[in-house]
């Protein structure tokens, strides 16, 4: 169908529907593919789109910041983690700060990159900082089987690994947060199908679509989405067919399972979501690096948020970015205060750089 085909049928849909429609973008990737390609411009008014907690960096705890810097700061340690979470804050400085101090951080493009250097330095405890929702963790666990397989026994991982379904859970629970429906993350759901979604639709009544990132992918999703609304149905659909299917990729669900476990997660800005996060299963507790180096954090647990930061409301879909204070003055992507800036699929820093914020 054509873009304009599209949105002339979503006009028709809102109109049928007769009152504001407020649709949640889970994803960050949607966030920042809808930026860019001017979706937002495109839509009648009366049909709002929310940014929500689908950003992994952003939702990475101050504590898991500041046990990641104690943890690189040990002689006998190699940390290893991918480059966007070099700069999320913790409570005085970031994982950048900590390297250029000294602490032997080294930034690699996949865990497998830092299995290679665990293989080079058997003297040395080298650390993932895994990091991500269903679409990372098969990697992650795939490296724990090859660690496995190859008896590289220096390897270790930090996991701050998040699941998408329980903060849907949490946000529609809390009461807090207004939405119609939800345009569902399409990488996640490669992995773990439809099934987890069910919630949404059989007890908060709400639909949702599975959609891709093209343009006309997210156009077509949200009149989806709408047709149900307009009917008054809740389910789960897929537009993104041709990669998500029902069941998702049972194999890398297995792999996971292997290896991991559901725990009780904090999410930053959020909270504690119960059973929201994922940690080694008891017989690989020895390639959690919590359980072999103590670390003794120096701070209050809890939140630590930067005064006047929106982040927690953002991710949760309350306040817009440009509805923080700090956004755009002090709180840039170069300098950036809180958690949603530092990302590229950030919603502060999708707002900043497409939203005409920047120049």
């Amino acid at each position: 169908m054509e873009d304009k085909k599209i949105t002339g049928d979503i006009r028709g849909l809102l109109k049928s529907i007769g009152k504001p429609v407020r649709l949640m973008e889970v994803c960050g990737t949607h966030t920042v593919a809808i930026f860019r390609q001017g979706i937002r411009e495109l839509l009648p008014e009366g049909l709002s789109l929310i940014s929500g907690p689908g950003c992994p960096v952003c939702v990475t705890a101050v504590e898991d910041i500041e046990r990641a810097m104690e943890i690189s700061g040990k002689k006998d340690v190699i940390f290893t983690t991918f480059g966007d979470m070099m700069r999320v804050p913790g409570i005085k400085k970031n994982l950048s700060e900590a390297k250029a101090e000294g602490n032997d951080i080294r930034v690699v493009y996949s865990p497998m990159d830092a299995l290679k250097i665990a293989s080079e330095n058997k003297g040395k405890k080298v650390v993932f900082f895994a990091t991500g929702f269903e679409t990372t963790s098969p990697s992650v666990a795939g490296t724990l089987f090859e660690a496995e397989k190859t008896g590289i026994n220096n390897f270790s991982i930090y996991s701050v690994h998040k699941i998408v379904p329980p903060a849907l859970d949490a946000l529609l629970s809390s009461g807090d947060v207004k939405i119609d429906g939800f345009i569902m993350p399409g990488h996640v759901s490669t992995i773990i199908g439809t099934k987890p979604y069910g919630f949404v639709a059989e007890k908060y009544k709400k639909p949702s679509v599975i959609t891709g990132f093209e343009a006309g992918d997210i156009l077509q999703g949200i009149t989806m989405l709408l047709e149900q609304i307009a009917s008054g149905e809740a389910k789960v659909e897929i537009q993104y067919k041709k990669v998500v299917r029902e069941e998702g990729n049972p194999k890398a669900v297995a792999l996971i399972n292997e290896f991991f476990e559901p725990c009780d997660a904090y999410w930053r800005g959020i909270g504690t979501i119960p059973m929201s996060g994922l940690k080694l299963r008891e017989k690989y507790s020895y390639r959690d690096i919590n359980s072999v180096i103590k670390v003794e954090t120096s701070f209050v647990s809890g939140p630590q948020e930067p005064e006047g930061c929106s982040c927690g409301e953002i991710l949760k879909g309350i306040k817009t970015p440009d509805e923080c204070p700090l956004f755009g003055g002090v709180c840039t992507p170069e300098s950036p205060v809180g958690a949603c800036m530092v990302s590229t699929e950030g919603s502060c820093a999708a707002y900043y750089k497409y939203g005409g914020f920047g120049g």
